[in-house]
């Protein structure tokens, strides 16, 4: 017997529309006196703001470019995006735990798209 329950759905979000949907959120909050933030609301909240760096229609943008290349899947793609690597040794670590690695000029493709968002 497993208590886990079925994975239905799974959409990935950058943080910069995570930010969105959460803000969202805190001005029903807001707009209701007697409804407080949960403690684990306030720190998503509180997360999203300190490192979401794009905003939301950037990411999608940028996710959208990077999987048109190759070696970008969707996840993949999403954690570009949220960490938005500046050189090839950053860029390595979203790779860290694949199974295939990238050439230089791969790597300097991707980061080619993520400087015109930085």
């Amino acid at each position: 017997m497993t208590i886990f329950k079925e994975k239905l759905d799974e959409e990935y979000l950058t943080a910069a529309e995570v930010k969105e949907e959460l803000q969202s959120v805190e001005e029903q909050r807001a707009a209701d006196e007697d409804r407080e933030l949960r403690y684990e609301l306030a720190r998503a909240i509180e997360h999203v703001n300190r490192f979401a760096l794009l905003d939301a229609e950037e990411s999608r943008e940028l996710v959208e470019r990077l999987q048109e290349l190759d070696k970008v899947d969707d996840p993949t793609a999403h954690k570009i995006a949220d960490l938005l690597p500046r050189d090839r040794d950053e860029l390595r670590t979203v790779y860290a735990q694949e199974r295939y690695s990238l050439s230089g000029d791969e790597l300097d493709e991707i980061l080619n798209i993520v400087a015109e968002y930085a």
